[in-house]
């Protein structure tokens, strides 16, 4: 009953009623938006417009679905709006500075971290008994990393379904389809991520926070400061990943890492200063590089790290500095 008052509130104009109905939906919309574009900026922009665009069309809203609902099909269908206007858009790459031979060349995907303070609010369990991930995972880095090679109609089937349990009905609804053609596309998109992103070992990695992820955390943050690249490579497992989206250079291995960690040492000007942070459920660090004008050291990018036991399994490296306030990191601090 509140509900069907705030909506008739809102349908003649009252913001405030609207901004009730849909404050406690937007967390949890601006991370679908960020699951399937992999852009914290660009999942802001989607939320700013799927609210605009639910605030133009309340009298739409017949109540045949649940309110929750009836915004995820908004927010869905703008993010699959924008994914096909960014596909016709060439991506432009600064390639990198003769790095050593990777492992392997990826395909390059567009992928930002997202900030563990923006998922404080967002349900820790999904709504439906169709989910087919844990919430650590589902917010996880590599989970979302996978989701970006997906093609877009696979990618927001699966998350709709395995991350949220909505059910095949309303996925079809959402996305104007037939329950048929959503189950066969859910099909080859679990193929894809089972054969791309393997599930992790349950008990592999330490709680967040807890004292063994701090131990491991602090002996990288004393390697990685110091300029120690073996003792970095220490706390690596023997399969780890070095990536940096969206360059396709990828390392896999101690000899690999060490050699690209080598490789970048003098080009840096100096040793990393790191602050810890928080990413999508997995320790990160704002790294900083000495200014030589000033005693002060700059922002230089966030590097997020995913743990297995008392190790690193892999090592991820973004370069964009303006994602730094979204963390709380300051752009200098004095040296």
């Amino acid at each position: 009953m509140r509900t069907e008052q705030m909506i008739t509130r809102a349908r003649t104009g009252d913001e405030a009623a609207f901004g009730e109905l849909v404050d406690p939906y937007r967390r949890e919309l601006q991370f679908h938006c960020y699951r399937i574009l992999g852009s914290l900026q660009d999942a802001e922009d989607m939320l700013q417009e799927t609210l605009l665009a639910a605030w133009r069309g309340l009298e739409d809203f017949k109540g045949q679905a649940s309110l929750r609902a009836w915004l995820y099909r908004i927010a869905t269908n703008r993010c699959l709006n924008l994914l096909r206007d960014r596909g016709r858009r060439p991506p432009s790459l600064e390639p990198m500075v003769e790095p050593p031979e990777p492992t392997r060349r990826g395909e390059p995907i567009w992928l930002e971290p997202y900030p563990d303070v923006l998922l404080d609010g967002i349900p820790s369990t999904a709504p439906g008994p169709d989910t087919r991930y844990e919430t650590r995972e589902a917010v996880g880095l590599a989970f979302i990393a996978a989701l970006q090679r997906l093609p877009p109609r696979q990618r927001v089937v699966l998350v709709l379904r395995d991350a949220l349990g909505f059910s095949r009905a309303e996925v079809a609804a959402m996305l104007d389809a037939t329950e048929a053609s959503v189950k066969a596309c859910l099909q080859r998109a679990r193929a894809t991520l089972d054969a791309s992103h393997p599930a992790p070992s349950r008990e592999s990695a330490p709680l967040p926070r807890s004292p063994r992820e701090l131990d491991v955390i602090g002996l990288f943050i004393a390697a990685l400061e110091n300029g120690d690249v073996d003792g970095v490579v220490s706390l690596l497992t023997d399969d780890a990943w070095l990536t940096m989206p969206p360059e396709p250079y990828e390392y896999q291995g101690h000899t690999a890492i060490a050699a690209f960690l080598h490789h970048r040492a003098p080009l840096l000007g100096g040793h990393l200063r790191l602050v810890a942070t928080r990413a999508n459920g997995q320790p990160a660090f704002g790294c900083y590089l000495p200014d030589a004008q000033a005693k002060i050291v700059r922002g230089y990018g966030l590097m997020v790290l995913t743990l297995e036991g008392n190790l690193l399994s892999a090592i991820t490296w973004f370069g964009e500095r303006s994602l730094f306030p979204h963390f709380g990191l300051p752009r200098t601090i004095p040296e």
